[in-house]
């Protein structure tokens, strides 16, 4: 992390498209999702990006409402900024943000391009789990996500998530990077992505749904 970046990470509350010249010059990682609730295998791959991929930060989005999912059983916005406020742990560098809700977004292709424009001299890399690369072709404009930033997928359990026969792999196994040029990734122009083998963390959302509504 460059010098001239360290005060971000004291100073900065949650990014706001009208304060973008706090974040010009920085490779931000994109970790979207509903964070129902947020669990440390957000933070497992959130680690590893910043590592990995040479990033200043990681914001994680949280949804306002996942298009694809039901708003059965989906805590309120508050919740899940809360869970991942706590999550976090107050770890500098990961910043917890519902700004999709200040930029009227739904689709992650639409808030990409909106946050291109309101952050123009910002890097961005989208985040995502091999569970969620295996039916982005289902996404609302997916191919377009590939276009415009480039995108680092994480080993996420279990092991069958393997992605070797989605849609997405076949339309841009051209632009695939190994995973030991991950580190340049942010310099790469679009389309371009990696997937990278890291150890599994087997929380998620859904079986920590289950647990919970067991205990009632």
């Amino acid at each position: 992390m460059e010098a001239r970046h360290e005060s971000i990470y004291l100073t900065l509350s949650p990014p706001s498209p009208y304060q973008s010249n706090l974040w010009a010059g920085c490779t931000v990682g994109l970790l979207g999702g509903s964070f129902n609730p947020a669990h440390k295998g957000h933070k497992h791959i959130s680690l590893y990006a910043l590592k990995s991929l040479g990033l200043d930060s990681v914001w994680w989005m949280v949804s306002p409402q996942n298009p694809m999912k039901s708003k059965n059983n989906m805590a309120s916005l508050k919740d899940r900024m809360t869970s991942a406020i706590e999550i976090r742990h107050h770890h500098p560098r990961i910043i917890v943000t519902d700004i999709e809700r200040l930029l009227h977004t739904q689709y992650t292709a639409d808030t990409l391009s909106t946050l291109k424009k309101h952050f123009p001299h910002t890097q961005f890399i989208w985040l995502m789990g091999t569970d969620n690369m295996r039916q982005i072709h289902l996404w609302q404009k997916w191919e377009m996500i590939f276009s415009q930033v480039p995108i680092a997928v994480f080993d996420r359990p279990p092991r069958s998530n393997n992605i070797k026969s989605c849609p997405a792999l076949e339309r841009f196994r051209s632009c695939l990077r190994p995973q030991e040029q991950s580190s340049i990734l942010k310099t790469c122009k679009p389309p371009v992505w990696t997937i990278l083998h890291i150890p599994l963390n087997k929380q998620s959302a859904t079986a920590i749904r289950k647990e919970r509504k067991l205990r009632k």
